[in-house]
C-alpha cells in the first residue's frame, strides 16, 4: 500500500476527529447548549464518544481498503472527496457547537450526509467491503441531519 494512502486514509479522519472535538469539548459544556430543548431521538451523552471512535476507524479502514483497489486518478479524486467530506464533517462541530447556528448546522448536516453517502459509492466501486464499512457512517450522518433538524424546531 502507498504511503500517501495510508497518511491519508488515516490522517484526514484523525484530523477531523481532533479538530471537531475542539468545538464539541467546549461546546457540549456551554450554557447555550444545556439549555437547548432537545428531542426525543437524541442519544445520551456516552454515545457519541462510542460511535464516533467506531465511525473514525471505519472509515479509515475502508479508505484504505478502497484505494488499495483504485488507480493512481482514482485514489486521487477519492481523497480529494474524502477531504471535503472531513472539511463537513469538523465543520459541522464548529457550526453547532461553538457557533451556535442550527439553520447553518442542518444544511452543513445534509451535505455531509450526502457527501457520505458518495464516499460509500466510491469506495464500494472499488471494493465492496469498503463500501459496506461506510455504510454505518452514512447512516449516522443522516440521522444527524435528522437530529439536527429537530433540535432547530424545539428552539425556534
Amino acid at each position: 500500500m502507498e504511503s500517501r494512502t495510508l497518511a491519508t486514509s488515516i490522517g484526514l479522519p484523525v484530523a477531523a476527529a481532533a479538530l471537531g472535538s475542539v468545538a464539541t469539548a467546549t461546546g457540549t459544556r456551554s450554557a447555550w447548549y444545556r439549555t437547548l430543548r432537545k428531542p426525543a431521538i437524541q442519544p445520551p451523552p456516552a454515545v457519541f464518544p462510542v460511535v464516533w471512535t467506531a465511525l473514525y476507524a471505519q472509515i479509515a479502514l475502508a479508505s484504505a481498503d478502497a484505494q488499495s483497489h483504485m488507480t493512481p486518478e482514482q485514489s486521487r479524486a477519492y481523497r480529494g472527496k474524502l477531504a471535503a467530506n472531513m472539511v463537513l464533517n469538523a465543520g459541522w462541530c464548529w457550526s453547532f457547537f461553538r457557533g451556535h447556528r442550527l439553520v447553518p448546522s442542518i444544511v452543513v448536516a445534509g451535505a455531509l450526509a450526502t457527501s457520505t453517502a458518495d464516499l460509500a459509492r466510491s469506495a464500494g466501486k472499488a471494493s465492496p467491503r469498503a463500501g459496506w464499512l461506510l455504510v454505518p457512517y452514512a447512516l449516522w450522518n443522516s440521522f444527524a441531519t435528522i437530529l439536527t433538524t429537530a433540535i432547530w424546531r424545539k428552539n425556534s
